[in-house]
């Protein structure tokens, strides 16, 4: 599997406190081993962001992003409240 990230996700990403950072790229090791692992809670959204889907990065942190298969997209990242 392949994973990109949106330009958008990127600058995001950066500007998280490390410790975010490093949860994400934690979680996407799982991913790319397993993208509906439990521990991920990926799941379909609707609204604002139907067609895309989510996982959980923290408790807070989620990461937006379309699957296409064998390869994915980061669209963007931040907690529930800043995406929802």
């Amino acid at each position: 599997m392949l994973a990109r990230f949106h330009k958008k996700f990127a600058k995001r990403l950066e500007k998280l406190p490390l410790k975010i950072e490093d949860a994400f790229y934690a979680r996407l090791e799982i991913f790319l081993v397993n993208k509906f692992d439990q521990r991920l809670n990926n799941h379909e959204l609707e609204g604002e962001y139907a067609g895309y889907k989510s996982i959980n990065v923290t408790g807070d942190y989620r990461a937006i992003f379309q699957d296409f298969g064998d390869n994915v997209l980061f669209i963007t990242i931040g907690t529930h409240s800043e995406l929802y």
